[in-house]
Order: C-alpha cells, then structure tokens, then sequence
C-alpha cells in the first residue's frame, strides 16, 4: 500500500513518513512543489493533500493525475500529526471491511 502526501509543514516531512510506516504504509511527501510534479507522484493507492498548506499549482498536478489514473484523493485541511493519524485509521478500517 503506498500513499503520497501533498502539503504539510517542511519540518515534519519525516514525522509523516514515519507515521505511514507505523500503519504499514509506502509513503512520498511533497511540501514543495517540484519539477514535474505530476510525473513524480507515481501510481499510489491513496494521495491526501492538506489544503491549508498546499499551493494551487500542487493542487491542479495532484487533481491532473487524479483524474487521468482513478487514483482517491482525501482533502484534509489541518497538517497535523494527528489528523494524518485519524485519517490513516479510517482509511485502513475502511479497506479491511472491503476485503
């Protein structure tokens, strides 16, 4: 399972992947927007982008790919510690009642 995560504060780029591999998750952070963007977001199960930090440029690159693979994407305004861990809980309760 792998998620990408788009936004955030620079500083706790690492806290966020190390909360993903504690959920047993892959995980990719952009806080800033790179060059060819879109193309180094990959092919992940999950994309979550905090809206309170996230430019529009981000946002259109992450929507772009969004549409063109079928990829879900979750919106959550806090970049939090714990919004991501809320997010993360749901999200993995939720694929076990699908299975």
């Amino acid at each position: 399972m792998s998620i990408v995560i788009v936004g955030g504060n620079d500083r706790m780029a690492t806290r966020y992947q190390e909360i993903c591999k504690t959920f047993n998750y892959r995980s990719k952070v952009f806080t800033q927007m790179p060059a060819d963007m879109e193309n180094k977001l990959g092919f992940p199960d999950l994309m979550v982008v905090f809206t309170g930090t996230c430019s529009h440029k981000m946002l259109g690159a992450v929507k772009s790919r969004s549409e063109k693979h079928g990829i879900p994407v979750v919106h959550v305004h806090s970049s939090s510690v714990s919004a991501l861990k809320q997010l993360l809980s749901t999200y993995k309760a939720g694929q076990r009642e699908a299975s």
